[in-house]
């Protein structure tokens, strides 16, 4: 493996190189991004600890560790997407809490000249991306007040690859944390006569495209919800506008996690969905874009997480887009604010 190097995001991110060996489009590799907690974050945070039991009347102990000290949380990006969220990072990172971004072969930073862009046959093959991620997590990982924890946090089609992953490793992960996941496909009800024909082209010609039907109006409708005081710049090699293609191999591995998950999962460790309130469908430009989902049926991806696991909060966020901390101001603190209070809950209970 590499070694850390300054990422494309500055500031205080770096990544690593993870080598996945070669297949028939030559090497492959994973990416690591990482974030460390500061001592300031750590004083900061240690601060407001204090603060809080002392308006309890509790008292305040020497030194306070952080809420999320002895965390480690490893997130995973959508369809068509990469990591680049500051902020995110920056939300672990301030509670103590070591953050992790794996861009995944073939998307984002892993993409490489001749390389189809976010092509897998099997949704499982990632297990090598989230195994050399771990290694790599495990390593300078200071354990002396006891083993750390690892959270989950997954986007879109992350969401779906990160709890296959938890259901079929249930001792590894101590919290799952999903942002939109894509559970079902949007045409549920077509799903049925749709997975055979998708199967049967993807095991004659995987590399068929299927038609584009990106508008791009979800591109647009984060950026007129971007905060202009903190404001991101993505790389378009990296995230097209429009989406990259959708390839018949790749569709037939997406319907059969769908299949998956809809057979039930068996998440052992606690689970957070976070939802936008509704959905609206993206035939033409509206306003309405910039306050829901228009890349999901929300309604149906909160039916389906019931089947992730028994320990399940699904949060639903009035005005949210499909990445819900992309949103809009008062949309973007709302999914916050509930992210805020389920880890506090999470990390309280599971003795941090």
């Amino acid at each position: 493996m590499t070694e850390w190097v300054p990422d494309v995001l500055g500031d205080e991110f770096a990544q690593r190189t993870l080598p996945l060996g070669d297949d028939d489009e030559g090497a492959v590799v994973a990416t690591l991004v990482r974030a460390l907690p500061t001592a300031n974050d750590a004083h900061r945070m240690g601060r407001w600890e204090r603060a809080v039991r002392s308006l309890r009347g509790l008292p305040a102990p020497a030194e306070a560790a952080p809420l999320l000290d002895g965390v480690d949380v490893l997130y995973v990006h959508g369809w068509s997407d990469y990591f680049f969220q500051k902020r995110l990072a920056r939300f672990w990172t301030s509670r103590g809490a070591r953050f992790f971004a794996l861009d995944l072969r073939k998307y984002g930073r892993s993409l490489r000249d001749g390389q189809t862009p976010g092509y897998i046959a099997d949704l499982a093959t990632y297990d090598e991306d989230i195994a050399a991620a771990l290694e790599v997590i495990a390593q300078d990982a200071d354990t002396s007040r006891g083993p750390r924890r690892l959270v989950l946090m997954g986007h879109s089609t992350g969401g779906l690859v990160l709890s296959l992953w938890a259901s079929r490793h249930p001792d590894a992960a101590s919290a799952v944390i999903l942002n939109s996941p894509w559970l079902e496909f949007q045409l549920a009800p077509l799903r049925a006569a749709l997975a055979p024909v998708v199967e049967l082209q993807a095991r004659l010609r995987p590399l068929d495209v299927a038609p584009q039907i990106d508008l791009g109006f979800y591109a647009r409708a984060q950026a007129e919800s971007a905060d202009p005081d903190d404001a991101f710049e993505t790389n378009p090699a990296w995230r097209p506008v429009p989406s990259m293609p959708v390839h018949a191999g790749w569709l037939h591995a997406i319907l059969r996690g769908h299949r998956a998950v809809g057979d039930g999962l068996s998440i052992q460790s606690p689970v957070c969905v976070l939802l936008s309130a509704r959905s609206v469908m993206p035939s033409r430009w509206s306003e309405e874009l910039t306050s829901a989902d228009s890349v999901l049926v929300v309604d149906d991806i909160a039916r389906r997480a019931l089947r992730l696991g028994s320990s399940v909060t699904i949060e639903r966020i009035d005005g949210a887009l499909h990445d819900v901390f992309l949103s809009r101001k008062a949309a973007r603190d709302d999914a916050y604010a509930r992210l805020e209070r389920w880890v506090t809950g999470w990390a309280r209970s599971s003795g941090s």
